[in-house]
């Protein structure tokens, strides 16, 4: 029997980048999968993917800046699946500005997206989960929370709330079954990354690419993959002594950061 077999999931983000692989793999171990998303092509063609690889797929049509929808969403995947069981919180923005140069709204937006839609989904998962008996979560931080890049202030600021969010909520709800946990990736190849390599370095993104990569000692960008493997071990059973953590998986950028304040 794979580990999710009999339980559904949620996965924000999930119409492209590291929530679609994530969906995937889910579905792959037997998970019944909420596809949340604000691109409705994106969303059915998850949807159609996963189905076609004999997986249970729901397209969830939704902004996690909207209360409203998440609720919905919610309540949809409740009576189509039952659950939610799990829930996978990949969705998040990137801005790039020093504060001064930063506009309000982009601020606003990073917030938004990365932060309060943990709340809102706090409000509408946290109790379908104790009705259901408990359940897991694992949120997608970034290790911009503990070491940013210059011109990040706000994602990164955005990430280490988001960071502060899990441990708090993990302990509110252990108590419950509910257990909640984090990962920080390092820098991933995603269409997030794509797009600011392509509008930071238009002639040659793929060279962006290669020198963010370099950065990490592991000596390239992490895969979404690998993130997706880390994420469905905190759902799994196989983590049930681990809370309220963000671990990290960076290929080494924290690690080299550490060496280098003790020399």
């Amino acid at each position: 029997m794979s580990r999710f077999t009999g339980r559904t999931a949620l996965v924000t983000g999930a119409s492209r980048g590291l929530g679609r692989v994530v969906a995937h793999a889910l579905a792959a171990e037997g998970a019944a999968v909420g596809v949340f998303g604000r691109s409705r092509d994106r969303v059915e063609e998850t949807v159609a993917a996963i189905e076609r690889e004999g997986g249970r797929a729901l397209a969830l049509v939704g902004d996690l800046r909207v209360d409203d929808d998440v609720r919905d969403c919610v309540a949809r995947l409740a009576e189509g699946f039952g659950g939610p069981d799990l829930l996978a919180h990949t969705a998040g923005v990137l801005r790039f500005g020093s504060l001064p140069e930063l506009a309000e709204d982009d601020w606003d937006l990073l917030f938004d997206t990365n932060v309060k839609s943990c709340f809102r989904l706090a409000r509408h998962v946290v109790p379908a989960m104790r009705a259901r008996g408990g359940g897991a979560i694992v949120h997608v931080s970034s290790v911009f929370a503990q070491a940013a890049n210059p011109g990040a202030a706000a994602y990164a600021a955005s990430k280490a709330a988001m960071d502060a969010l899990t441990k708090i909520m993990a302990l509110d709800h252990i108590g419950e079954g509910i257990r909640i946990n984090g990962v920080a990736p390092g820098s991933m190849r995603t269409p997030m990354l794509e797009a600011t390599a392509a509008e930071q370095s238009p002639g040659d993104p793929e060279a962006m690419l290669r020198a963010v990569g370099a950065l990490h000692p592991l000596g390239r960008l992490i895969e979404p993959e690998e993130v997706a493997r880390l994420v469905l071990y905190l759902l799994s059973d196989d983590a049930a002594s681990i809370v309220g953590e963000t671990c990290v998986i960076d290929g080494g950028r924290l690690a080299q950061i550490g060496v280098a304040k003790r020399v």
